[in-house]
């Protein structure tokens, strides 16, 4: 079955009634109805007026609560906002079934177009890092700075501990393993997840860990939780796949806007060597390697992502973003003067 067939699932206007989001202090939401998609989006009101946009993107079985502990570091700094993808958080499935990240990257690109407030500066992780890039390389005028956070992008050597997420594309992997997981508890599965995407799991605080339990516990409610899934993982893998000016790679390359690339040295899902292939290919880059992290960096180190962001933006605006094609390179300690805060504990999702 390809990630554009219609999804086997209940329209969202007869979607079963569920417990309501989690919306942190300070935060909030709207719904915003778009052609074929509704995406619902997270906000923070910014310290002042006249500050610069921002959209941030999350990964395979994130949402936008991904965002809120980063947002509330940079409030004085970015008026943020932080979208729920298609068939995630709180957005329902797309009208056409079609999660791919083409799918993706033009729900990205109507919001910012029907919003007016481009361009942005524009955040993506893992699989919304992705995404941030194809939006980045086809839409210049969409993208102020881009900031990647262990984007997805192709490898050739895939590390073993990824492999369950790749899986998840190959038809009838999901419908078997939900037969076998079905007497996981949430915390259970909150377990695994954090144990997979966070470099140190104990940093998540225990108000945070029930946050995230309470929302693992809402999206299995959800009758189109493991389609989303599945369909935006075989959308990941068939865009590995693809050639030409489509190549994610070469989309890269393409990329006018001044990039900060930030990898986690224990990231299980995206492999730490990718970290200076990227340098290398996006034009305009600086690289922020945390040796302490894992695949989400900014849930775990928020204060030590928005100073090295504050630190880029600086650069961006001075015309010293980048050193061209190897761009520059940096390394940080993750655990100087970082703490995670209760909001990162929300799920990462399954992996990319």
């Amino acid at each position: 079955m390809s990630s554009t067939e219609l999804p086997s699932v209940p329209a969202a206007n007869v979607l079963p009634k569920v417990a309501p989001v989690r919306v942190a202090e300070g935060e909030r939401l709207r719904s915003v109805g778009l052609p074929g998609i509704t995406l619902t989006v997270r906000s923070r009101p910014p310290a002042r007026e006249g500050l610069p946009p921002a959209l941030y993107v999350h990964g395979l079985g994130g949402s936008s609560q991904n965002w809120s502990a980063l947002m509330e570091q940079l409030e004085g700094d970015l008026d943020g906002e932080a979208v729920d993808l298609p068939g995630f958080g709180d957005s329902p499935p797309p009208d056409d079934g079609d999660y791919s990240i083409t799918a993706h990257a033009r729900a990205v690109i109507r919001f910012l177009d029907a919003s007016g407030r481009g361009p942005v500066h524009l955040f993506g992780n893992s699989l919304g890092g992705a995404v941030s890039t194809r939006v980045a390389a086809v839409r210049p005028d969409l993208v102020r700075t881009l900031t990647l956070v262990s984007p997805a992008l192709p490898e050739i050597r895939v590390q073993r501990s990824a492999v369950p997420t790749a899986l998840l594309a190959v038809p009838g992997v999901a419908a078997l393993f939900t037969r076998l997981s079905r007497d996981w508890t949430a915390e259970q599965r909150v377990s695994g997840v954090m144990a997979l995407c966070y470099g140190d799991p104990a940093r998540v605080s225990p108000e945070g860990f029930r946050h995230a339990i309470e929302e693992m516990e809402r999206r299995q409610q959800l009758p189109y939780f493991w389609d989303a899934m599945t369909r935006s993982a075989r959308g990941l893998v068939n865009a590995y796949t693809l050639g030409g000016q489509h190549a994610l790679w070469r989309q890269a390359e393409r990329v006018l806007a001044p990039t900060l690339l930030i990898y986690g040295g224990r990231d299980q899902l995206v492999g730490y060597r990718m970290a200076r292939k990227a340098a290398r290919s996006f034009r305009d880059s600086r690289l922020l390697s945390l040796p302490d992290a894992g695949h989400v960096a900014m849930m775990e180190y928020p204060e030590t992502v928005s100073r090295a962001f504050r630190e880029f933006l600086g650069e961006a605006s001075g015309g010293a973003a980048g050193a061209g094609a190897g761009g520059a390179s940096g390394s940080s300690g993750a655990g100087a003067g970082a703490s995670a805060s209760g909001g990162a504990a929300e799920a990462a999702g399954a992996g990319s």
